[in-house]
């Protein structure tokens, strides 16, 4: 995305385990230890998996209290808001700048809710005239997106999205862009190479954004919500005032190279 009116989004569990064993063929007589001891003892695994959404009844509970929340939450700002631009039809920027004002109101209301600890690094390049993109891998990705981009912004979105109410609504009164994905194909090779497109139009520099840990708290077509810990990391800004239309493939593949390098592995694309 960028502060110009042009944007585009694209679109992670740790490894840490060790056995420790003796090389020694001396017996020894195992000590006895009460079973808090044991459990005290034994290293620490990873609390949050990605194949584990069964944290108990209690936290269960809290989750969906906190789900419930959100969305009636964003109900109201988007009612709010939805006047708000209703106003402003005959003047489409401020329309666009208004989108935005909503959706850092919402996005930081929704993340406080929700209540994951979080790390912002990078905030320096957070405000840039730029092309910003980012990693997708969770509905808490939207909400970050929503708080953290610059006034300004234009966002993409699937055509779909109109059908959504109220927020659908004024996703298009705030004008923006969406896109067809009927071919779902020729959908993702167009938002792959479409920050490429913006870039050598615009020559504006592209600000990468990684987030590692939300796929751990929400994870896409769950219902549960937990509360890890999230890292938003603003990348130094990709200078692409010198780039041409004949490198399109290179430069798709060094971003791709970028985020394999700076998301923990199970977070990382495919390689191409």
């Amino acid at each position: 995305m960028d502060n110009s009116g042009s944007g585009s989004f694209m679109r992670n569990r740790r490894l840490e385990s060790f056995l420790n064993t003796s090389s020694s063929p001396t017996y020894r007589e195992k000590p006895k230890v009460s079973v808090k001891e044991e459990a005290a003892q034994k290293p620490k695994a990873d609390v949050y998996q990605d194949d584990d959404d069964d944290d108990g009844w209690v936290l269960a509970l809290i989750s969906c209290i906190r789900i419930v929340t959100c969305f009636l939450t964003m109900m109201v700002t988007t009612f709010i808001w939805a006047l708000i631009m209703l106003v402003l039809l005959p003047w489409p920027y401020e329309r666009i700048r208004q989108g935005n004002i909503y959706g850092h109101v919402t996005g930081r209301l929704l993340m406080w809710i929700l209540g994951n600890p979080r790390k912002i690094e990078g905030s320096e390049f957070s405000n840039k005239r730029a092309i910003y993109i980012c990693n997708h891998a969770s509905p808490l990705d939207i909400f970050l997106i929503m708080w953290l981009t610059p006034t300004g912004t234009v966002g993409i979105a699937k055509k779909e999205i109109m059908w959504y109410p109220l927020f659908g609504q004024l996703y298009i009164l705030a004008n923006h862009l969406r896109i067809d994905r009927s071919n779902p194909t020729a959908a993702i090779q167009s938002l792959k190479e479409g920050f490429v497109h913006l870039a050598l139009q615009s020559g504006l520099p592209i600000v990468p954004m990684v987030f590692t840990g939300t796929h751990l708290a929400w994870r896409k077509g769950s219902s549960h919500v937990r509360p890890a810990p999230l890292t938003v990391r603003y990348l130094d800004p990709i200078i692409t005032d010198d780039w041409t239309a004949d490198k399109i493939d290179e430069y798709v593949k060094m971003v791709h190279n970028l985020y394999v390098k700076h998301l923990p592995e199970s977070q990382r694309p495919p390689e191409s």
